[in-house]
Parts: C-alpha cells; sequence; structure tokens
C-alpha cells in the first residue's frame, strides 16, 4: 500500500523522509525499473497516461527544476539523455515521444521530488488540450 501524503513546495527533512520517490532510490518500496546507475533511477509509472509512461529521478532528493542549483546542471543534463536512452529502448523514437516535468502543485506535480514522465506509445494529445 502506497502511503499519500500533502506536500509542500518548501522542503523540509520530513518531506524527504516521506518522499515515495526517496524511497523508490532506497529499495524501501518496489518499483518496476528500467535503469539505474549512480546518480539516477528510472521505473514505469504507477498511475500511466499512456501505453508507455516512465519516470526519471535523480537519487538526490530536490522538490522541482525550481529548486535546482547551479551545481545540479550536469544531474539534470543527464537526466534527459537517460530520458532519451529508455524511450529508445521502449520502441518510442520512431513516433514520437513526450518528456515533461511539473513545476508546482498548479502544474500536476504529484510528488515534490524532481522527476521527467517519459510518455508514448500512441498520439499524444497537445498541451493545450483539456
Amino acid at each position: 500500500m502506497i502511503k499519500i501524503i500533502s506536500f509542500s513546495i518548501r522542503e523540509t527533512e520530513d518531506d524527504k523522509m516521506d518522499c515515495i520517490f526517496c524511497k523508490i532510490v532506497e529499495g524501501t518500496i518496489p518499483s518496476r525499473k528500467v535503469y539505474e546507475d549512480d546518480d539516477i533511477v528510472a521505473f514505469h509509472d504507477i498511475q500511466p497516461q499512456a501505453p508507455v509512461h516512465l519516470l526519471v529521478i535523480p537519487r538526490k532528493h530536490f522538490a522541482s527544476l525550481d529548486a535546482a542549483a547551479p551545481e545540479d546542471a550536469v544531474l539534470l543534463g543527464k537526466m534527459m539523455l537517460v530520458a532519451k536512452q529508455i524511450a529508445h529502448e521502449a520502441g518510442l523514437t520512431a513516433d514520437g515521444y513526450r518528456v515533461a516535468t511539473n513545476i508546482g502543485a498548479n502544474a500536476g506535480q504529484i510528488v515534490f521530488h524532481i522527476h521527467l514522465h517519459v510518455i508514448g506509445g500512441e498520439k499524444l494529445a497537445g498541451i493545450n488540450a483539456k
């Protein structure tokens, strides 16, 4: 069972301890991993929005792109390259795929640990579709 928790943009130590993605990184919550290295973990989303919906997360915890520091630049770039790699491995490159991140509750961010969504496997609705 997954514990649903309330998050705020302002992080505390408790946010990090309750972070579901941190628990996936630690291995205390199972996931269907498709990629893992010293910096990044990628796995299937448990609430997919398309036939293929993968998440790319850094092992380092920070809430969103808005909380990233200049020293995170290499890690953020590596996340994008991992997104490309797992999209290719999932067979998404021929027809296209989307890579997105949500920043804050109004943008749809639910888990406040930066992550990229890699979505594809069907024709996706436009970004402005409601």
